[in-house]
């Protein structure tokens, strides 16, 4: 990912896991990373309701807490959907 920097993967704060934490440029973007293998089980997006959106925003603001600097940045949130092997990114999802 040409330009994109990734600061963290996997990284726990407020509770709460988060997949990616990325930066490009003046921009920061939380990524939940949601796969599902066939589609009897569902689509990825689905798995990302309200409940969900809430604590992925608490950990975000415990994270930010913690790099100050990084607080600074236009900051956003992505889903990314894993089916198989397509991938797609929902910018601003919520």
């Amino acid at each position: 990912m040409r330009g994109y920097r990734i600061l963290a993967s996997n990284v726990r704060a407020g509770g709460v896991e988060l997949d990616l934490i990325v930066r490009r440029g003046g921009s920061l973007r939380f990524c939940e990373v949601k796969a599902k293998e066939g589609e009897a089980y569902g689509d990825p997006l689905e798995m990302v309701g309200p409940a969900k959106v809430a604590r992925l925003r608490r950990g975000a603001e415990a994270w930010l807490a913690a790099h100050p600097r990084e607080a600074e940045l236009d900051v956003g949130f992505d889903v990314v959907a894993v089916r198989g092997r397509r991938v797609e990114r929902v910018a601003d999802a919520f």
